[in-house]
């Protein structure tokens, strides 16, 4: 089956008494078996059958089971949050002594996972320039675990060579983790570019207009271990497993999914093709012919561009001055939700790193990242415009 034939109609692994043409929500913490032997046999992973809610739900596998369809995946494990997944996924691989390469240029909570609570593990974090394949090829040696990257940044729009930056750290043994989260993983091969394991926050596109946190590991096989340390390792001894309410409302926004990305899609053409029409306004949006990851993005992605671009203004204060003026796009963090939103990334998602590390992550006082909603683009338009010129 295709995509969106695969997403709609998933078999559940056994059928419902009643019928129901959507997975059930088992809110419940524990199953009872029919003899003792069963009890065994799911404990110790012998059988399919659910133990505990903590670690296994059948809500939660059904909604795992269409993503590794999907993606063609070897296994595909939910968490409550796009950072728990992050998080459990560097466990999972990491131990005192190994090296991560990686960006400056990145969603802030992970640089600090990495730069600071997994330092006081014992892991190091090298920081490199990842549009530079020797740079790359420099950094990794050895003691390299894993490169990682964003595949389109946030919030410096930055898109690396994907494939590029696999062979070199393939070729030292090192495997290659990517945040896909802003372009949804259903457009881009990930296998194909040499990911080993795609995480995204599924709260984005997935959940269908953020209805419900939470983050999904997807992992295709090739990292000896990985998956089974994942799952009968990190998830059974630290948790952080998705709530089967979460997996329900994200099974639904995978139904949608295909339609819902079309509009955001277009509708981030619209808005950036409109905005770069005002005098002094710098829009970032890969779509655009004269973007200088408009290339690398129509091939790695299939001619998707996702629906987030960033404005850069004269200064920080018509930053806010715009913000402050906005009647109809929402002041608000998330990305991909239904409605269009607006946030100014430096003094917010960055606000607690020094200004020193936020200039040498490429996070400008003079940017306004905007995710773009489902809203009929003209008023989406007309409000970003009044906004920025103050004039109706």
């Amino acid at each position: 089956m295709k995509t969106n034939t695969a997403a709609i109609n998933p078999r559940f692994p056994r059928n419902d008494a009643y019928g129901a043409l959507a997975m059930p929500v088992y809110h419940c913490c524990a199953y009872e078996f029919p003899d003792h032997q069963a009890m065994i046999d799911s404990f110790t992973g012998v059988s399919d059958d659910p133990d505990y809610s903590r670690v296994t739900n059948p809500t939660v596998i059904h909604f795992e089971n269409i993503i590794k369809r999907l993606s063609g995946a070897a296994d595909a494990v939910a968490f409550t949050s796009g950072m728990a997944a992050i998080s459990a996924a560097m466990m999972a691989l990491l131990k005192a002594g190994d090296k991560i390469v990686t960006s400056r240029h990145m969603f802030g909570n992970t640089y600090l996972l990495f730069t600071s609570t997994l330092a006081r593990f014992g892991v190091e974090t090298v920081l490199v320039d990842l549009t530079n394949p020797e740079e790359v090829r420099h950094a990794v040696d050895s003691r390299t675990r894993c490169v990682y990257l964003e595949t389109i940044t946030n919030p410096q729009m930055e898109i690396a060579d994907v494939r590029a930056i696999a062979d070199i750290a393939h070729a030292a043994g090192a495997c290659v983790v990517a945040d896909t989260t802003m372009i949804p993983f259903t457009y881009a091969d990930a296998r194909a570019l040499g990911i080993d394991v795609e995480i995204l926050s599924s709260t984005k596109y997935l959940s269908g207009g953020a209805t419900s946190l939470g983050g999904v590991v997807i992992d295709y096989g090739t990292v000896d271990g990985f998956g089974r340390t994942l799952r009968k390792d990190i998830l059974m001894n630290l948790g952080g497993y998705m709530t089967p309410h979460a997996a329900y409302m994200q099974t639904l926004g995978l139904e949608t999914l295909d339609a819902r990305y079309a509009v955001h899609e277009r509708n981030a053409r619209a808005i950036a093709e409109g905005l770069s029409a005002i005098e002094g306004v710098k829009v970032n949006w890969p779509g655009l012919p004269d973007n200088p990851w408009h290339e690398i993005a129509t091939r790695q992605f299939g001619g998707r561009y996702g629906a987030m671009l960033t404005l850069e203004l004269p200064s920080e204060e018509d930053c806010f001055r715009m913000i402050d003026r906005l009647r109809i796009v929402r002041r608000a963090t998330n990305l991909f939700d239904n409605r269009t939103l607006a946030i100014h990334p430096a003094s917010t998602i960055f606000g607690t790193i020094d200004a020193a590390t936020r200039e040498s992550m490429d996070v400008s006082p003079r940017i306004v990242r905007i995710s773009i909603g489902l809203e009929d683009p003209e008023d989406i338009l007309a409000d970003l415009r009044q906004a920025i010129t103050g004039r109706d």
